[in-house]
């Protein structure tokens, strides 16, 4: 792996250990619980419009792991 690939791993791996990123996960997970309330939509934009805010949540959701794929993906590359 290059090192810039490296840094832009390490860079993501150092963020992902700050408070600030735990504290922002814990409540995007909570936002999640109250966006999927089916009870609160009101019609079918509504609901759409919800799937979509979902869908980017779930996107930031799983980047540590996606990260870690990466990464590993890269570092079997270099074998």
């Amino acid at each position: 792996m290059d090192q810039a690939t490296e840094k832009y791993f390490n860079d993501y791996f150092s963020l992902f250990r700050t408070d600030g990123w735990q504290t922002f996960i814990k409540e995007l997970q909570t936002n999640v619980v109250s966006i999927n309330n089916l009870q609160q939509v009101k019609d079918a934009d509504d609901m759409n419009f919800r799937k979509g805010q979902l869908d980017v949540l779930a996107s930031i959701l799983s980047m540590e792991t996606a990260m870690e794929a990466s990464r590993e993906e890269a570092e079997k590359e270099d074998d």
